[in-house]
């Protein structure tokens, strides 16, 4: 605050002090700072908030229709932590959660995630579990073999799904076990029969053609696969959909389909060449460990309208493309607005 003159002027004798008045309600103190105002919003509740309205969506158009979030398992929480009940509107409307890292890779891919991480996060996957149909699969990053054994041993013995990927690029179909763990002939028509499954989202790494992919996984027995939308920028046709639905030994699986709602990808086909960061406004930042992904606030309509709810959406080319699920990632955005 600017310390004003007093003047002092005389007038017949008189003498007159004038004086500047300072309001003090406009006006603070040369030592107080200004701190920023909390937000009030409810960060994991805005996630929960459009994972249900995803859900409500997809279902309303195919009742079959699977809805697997992967990751920011604390939100299945009323309070996000270990003392809470179960949110059961969040719960009720998912049909499993996928879940990394979850014994392997939590620090580095191929090392044992730490004791105390392992136990916080099976915590909200068994509350999830316990609570309600929803089965729970777990991808561990590890390339030992011994390692990958001890995953799908450990997480068989919690009742887990789980597949051990030896690609944190997820790009390949691992040579080992040879056998795949608890491989089966059976039909799969929803979630709870599987017993195994395959997670490939970037074929294009190492398969040189859209059908060379359809076909390496054409000749394996896994329960379900979680895939991408594209090949290289291209949807996969009619045809090869409905050949990925078939096992090699003659059963059916379920293809799920993988989209990120936490973040924009711009290498999508709604990216915008003139986006930015801050423009469209609900475009944060860009991922420091993933160039080309920016944070979103996802809670905006502008981008809910990207994601769902309309014949151009993503979720509508995925339902229309007769995947039986959608895998969404990110959900763990909300650590990002609350930190």
């Amino acid at each position: 605050m600017k310390i004003m003159e007093t003047r002092i002027i005389k007038m017949s004798g008189l003498v007159i002090f004038l004086v500047a008045l300072i309001s003090f309600s406009s006006c603070k103190k040369d030592d107080e700072t200004t701190e920023p105002t909390p937000s009030d919003k409810d960060y994991k509740q805005e996630m929960r908030n459009f994972v249900q309205e995803i859900s409500a969506y997809a279902k309303g158009i195919n009742p079959n229709f699977v809805i697997i979030p992967q990751n920011g398992a604390e939100i299945v929480s009323t309070t996000g932590d270990d003392t809470g009940s179960p949110e059961m509107t969040y719960i009720n409307a998912i049909d499993g959660i996928g879940q990394e890292d979850l014994f392997y890779g939590y620090n580095a891919d191929d090392q044992a995630t730490p004791t105390e991480d392992n136990e916080w996060i099976r915590t909200f996957l068994d509350m999830a579990k316990n609570n309600g149909t929803v089965k729970i699969m777990v991808t561990d990053y590890c390339s030992t073999q011994s390692k990958m054994d001890n995953s799908y041993s450990e997480n068989n013995a919690k009742d887990y799904l789980s597949f051990a990927a030896d690609h944190r690029e997820l790009d390949n179909v691992p040579t080992y076990p040879a056998q795949i763990y608890n491989e089966n002939a059976d039909v799969i028509t929803n979630l709870q029969d599987a017993k195994n499954f395959l997670y490939l989202i970037t074929p294009d790494n190492e398969f040189s053609t859209k059908q060379e992919f359809v076909n390496a996984v054409k000749n394996t027995n896994y329960d379900y696969i979680i895939m991408d939308f594209f090949y290289n920028g291209e949807e996969f046709t009619a045809t090869q959909i409905e050949e990925l639905k078939q096992k090699a030994n003659g059963g059916k699986r379920l293809l799920i389909c993988y989209m990120s709602i936490g973040e924009a990808e711009n290498y999508r086909y709604y990216w915008q060449t003139d986006w930015a960061v801050g423009n469209p406004s609900f475009i944060e930042k860009e991922d420091p460990n993933w160039q080309g992904n920016f944070y979103v606030k996802y809670w905006e309509t502008e981008w809910k309208n990207i994601i769902y709810g309309n014949d151009s959406s993503y979720l509508k080319k995925i339902l229309d493309a007769d995947f039986d699920g959608v895998y969404l990632d990110i959900i763990d955005a909300f650590e990002q607005f609350e930190n």
